[in-house]
C-alpha cells in the first residue's frame, strides 16, 4: 500500500476544500458539519521543477511527476473517543494514514458555521489532541493487560513486554504524545509500532487563514505557533478559498497572473505537497532519456535495489549495479555525455544508500 497523508480536523474547517484544492477530485465541500461521511482519497501530482530542467536537457518526449495519496476523513468533534458524532469511523481512518495533516480554522467569517459556535484554533487543537491521546491510552492500556495475561505463565519475554508496554502507557497517561516517546531497545520499538498509536505520527499543521493573513498571519496563527513551537512538527498558512479559485484556471499564464496579483511565488498546496511529501519521509530519484524523463519514490535511507524495484520487481532480484549522476552535476554539464567525459558518473552496488535528486541508471540480470 502507497504511503498516504490525512486530512483531519474539527468538522468545516476547510478539510474537503485544501482536499479539492490538492486533488481536484471534486470532493463534496459543504458549510455543514460532517459533510464528509465517508474518506475521500485522492492521488497528488508532487511539484518538482527538476523534472522539467531535466527532460530539457536530454530532450524527452514525455515527463512523468511522482505521487503521493492524500485522504480526507471526515470531521471529528470532543467525545469522539468515546463514539460521539462520527468517532468511531474518524480514529480507524486515521489509524489507515501514516502521517497527519491537520487543518485548524484562523479566521473570522460569521458565514461559515464552526461546530463550537466561536473561533479559537487552540481550542480547536486540543480538542483533536485529547481525542487520539484518549483513544490511545485505550489502546495502550489492553496491550497492557494483553501482555500481563500472558505474563501470567511465566515467560520472561511476556514478562519483559509487559513492563515494557506498561512504561508506554504511563508516558500517555500523563498527557504525552506517542510520537515523543523515547525508545531504548528493539524491544520496546516493536511493541511501540504494534500498537498503532494515533499520537505517534507525525503532523504538519495546516492554518486556513482569510487573503489578508496569508503572509504574515494573524492573531489566531500566532497563538497557535506559539502553543505548538515545541513540538517537532511544521506549521503552513494556506488560504483554502484562494486554492479553490485557482484550480478554476485551466491556463497556466492565467494563473500566473492570478497569483501576481495576489503576490504570492506559488500556489499554497504545492508547498504543502511539499511539507507532506517531507513528513512522510519520502525522497525523489529521477531517471531520463529521450522517451521519458520520470521521478520515482522511495523512503529515506532505501537502497539501490530498492529503488530499482520501484520500477519493475525484476530490476531488483537481479540488481547488478547503479549508475548514478547527482543531479548538480546533470545540469552542470549538461548531459550524460559530458558528465561521463568529466568522471563524475559512480557505478554503485547493493549498500548504496539513495539521494533525493539522484539520476539513476540500472543495470540488472534476470
Amino acid at each position: 500500500m502507497p504511503l498516504r497523508g490525512g486530512i483531519v480536523g474539527l468538522p468545516n474547517v476547510g478539510k474537503s476544500t485544501l482536499f479539492n484544492a490538492l486533488t481536484a477530485a471534486g470532493a463534496l465541500a459543504a458549510n455543514y458539519p460532517f459533510a464528509t461521511k465517508d474518506p475521500n482519497i485522492g492521488v497528488i501530482t508532487v511539484p518538482d521543477e527538476r523534472l522539467d530542467i531535466l527532460g530539457d536537457l536530454v530532450k524527452t518526449k514525455k515527463i512523468v511527476p511522482t505521487t503521493i495519496q492524500i485522504v480526507d476523513i471526515a470531521g471529528l468533534i470532543k467525545g469522539a473517543s468515546q463514539g460521539e458524532g462520527l468517532g468511531n469511523q474518524f480514529l480507524a481512518n486515521i489509524r489507515e494514514v501514516d502521517a497527519i495533516l491537520h487543518v485548524i480554522r484562523c479566521f473570522d467569517d460569521k458565514n461559515i458555521v464552526h461546530v463550537d459556535g466561536s473561533i479559537d484554533p487552540v481550542r480547536d487543537k486540543e480538542i483533536i489532541d485529547t481525542e487520539l491521546l484518549l483513544k490511545d491510552i485505550e489502546t495502550a492500556e489492553k496491550k497492557v493487560d494483553k501482555y500481563k495475561k500472558n505474563a501470567k505463565s511465566g515467560d520472561k519475554a511476556d514478562l519483559k513486554k509487559a513492563e515494557l508496554a506498561q512504561h508506554i502507557y504511563d508516558f500517555l497517561a500523563k498527557g504525552n504524545p506517542g510520537r515523543n516517546y523515547q525508545c531504548h531497545i528493539p524491544e520496546e520499538e516493536e511493541i511501540l509500532k504494534d500498537m498503532m498509536l494515533l499520537t505517534d505520527k507525525p503532523v504538519l499543521y495546516v492554518l486556513n487563514v482569510d487573503e489578508k493573513s496569508m503572509k504574515y498571519g494573524n492573531k489566531y496563527t500566532q497563538a497557535l505557533e506559539q502553543l505548538v513551537e515545541n513540538e517537532d512538527a511544521e506549521v503552513i498558512h494556506i488560504c483554502a478559498s484562494i486554492e479553490a479559485d485557482l484550480m478554476e484556471f485551466k491556463d497556466p499564464e492565467e494563473k500566473q497572473m492570478f497569483l501576481d496579483e495576489l503576490d504570492i511565488q506559488e500556489p499554497g498546496v504545492n508547498r504543502v505537497i511539499k511539507a507532506t511529501y517531507k513528513l512522510l519521509k519520502l525522497i525523489t530519484f529521477l531517471t531520463a532519456g529521450e522517451k521519458e524523463t520520470r521521478a520515482w519514490t522511495v523512503r529515506s535511507g532505501a537502497k539501490a535495489p530498492e529503488a530499482a524495484g520501484e520500477i519493475h520487481s525484476d530490476f531488483e532480484k537481479g540488481f547488478i549495479r547503479a549508475e548514478v549522476i547527482k543531479y548538480s552535476d546533470f545540469i552542470k554539464y549538461g548531459s550524460e555525455h559530458a558528465v561521463k567525459e568529466a568522471g563524475k558518473m559512480n557505478v554503485e552496488g547493493k549498500d548504496y544508500t539513495v539521494h533525493d535528486g539522484d539520476v539513476m541508471h540500472f543495470r540488472f540480470n534476470v
